[in-house]
This record gives structure tokens, C-alpha cells and sequence, in this order.
């Protein structure tokens, strides 16, 4: 798995003009049942994929915390929502809230999230390759090929079975 996460951002750059060719024919005309593949495709990779082996997005990335999320995981570790914001959070240049560093504080040396039952929003749904109209998405899923093997996995099984 290490090698895969290392060589995965060369692999990346390798197919990122095919796919972002693919993802522009994708955006223009996507197929009728393109969530349903997505969501087939997901469940299929997700179903062999242990993101604890990896957890190469909560090394390299940070997500994006909303008021809610932030109102959730203050309360769950005992702190009011400023001291939370205080203590863990800035905000960025698109005036969001995310973390001050990464990785991410709340990773552990094990890649168990200390804060898992109440993670952000952003981690829960990352990387976003079951989302409807997936095809809004084509910037995201291109950053995210280079950051998660499952993703990775995803997108060219996807230029597979949706031959553009």
C-alpha cells in the first residue's frame, strides 16, 4: 500500500490529460444512469478497500468544516465552538473553515480518526465518487485520483464501463 500511495500522484499525472479529455465529454453529455454506475462502482471498490491502510487524505488534505460540523464535534469533545475554531481551525482564502495543519490533528499513529463518529461532513462523504450528478464534480474527482487509490481505482474503471 505504501508504494501504491506513493506512486499514486505520478499515476495521477500520467492519465490527467485522457481524464480531464473524458471528464469535459462527461460534463457535456452525461449518461441517463451515471449515478447509478457511480454508485455500483463505489460500492464494488469500497467493498475492497481499507481506507484504515491508507488514510492518505487525512495526511495530505484537509476538509472543509461547516457550522454544523463544527457545532457537533465541539460538543462531542466538550468544548464550546469558538474554543474549537480556536484551537483547530482557520480560515482559508474561499473565507471556509479548515484545518490549521496537516495531517489531520485528529489522526491517529493507527490512520483511526479520533473524532470518526462525528467527522466533518467532508470526510464522511470523501471522495465523493457516490454523489448525485457526479459529472458536476469533474475538478474535484480529478484532485482526488492523486490522493486516493480507491478513487483512483474508481475513475478508470468508470472511462471502463462509460467509454466516451
Amino acid at each position: 500500500m505504501k508504494d501504491l500511495i506513493e506512486n499514486l500522484p505520478k499515476m495521477a499525472a500520467v492519465k490527467q490529460t485522457e481524464n480531464k479529455k473524458y471528464f469535459s465529454k462527461l460534463r457535456k453529455k452525461p449518461p441517463k444512469d451515471l449515478d447509478y454506475i457511480m454508485q455500483e462502482l463505489h460500492d464494488e471498490t469500497f467493498a475492497n478497500t481499507d481506507c484504515l491502510e491508507c488514510a492518505n487524505c487525512c495526511k495530505t488534505t484537509g476538509p472543509l468544516f461547516t457550522n454544523a460540523d463544527i457545532e457537533r464535534i465541539s460538543k462531542f469533545m466538550k468544548m464550546k465552538p469558538q474554543q474549537f475554531i480556536d484551537q483547530y481551525l482557520r480560515v482559508d482564502e474561499d473565507n471556509d473553515y479548515v484545518l490549521q495543519q496537516v495531517p489531520c490533528t485528529f489522526l491517529g499513529h493507527d490512520n483511526f480518526c479520533m473524532i470518526y463518529e462525528v467527522r466533518p461532513k467532508a470526510c464522511r462523504e470523501y471522495p465523493h465518487t457516490d454523489r448525485k450528478k457526479f459529472h458536476q464534480i469533474a475538478n474535484l474527482t480529478l484532485k482526488n485520483v492523486a490522493i486516493c487509490p480507491a478513487a483512483y481505482r474508481i475513475v478508470e474503471e468508470m472511462k471502463k464501463r462509460i467509454p466516451k
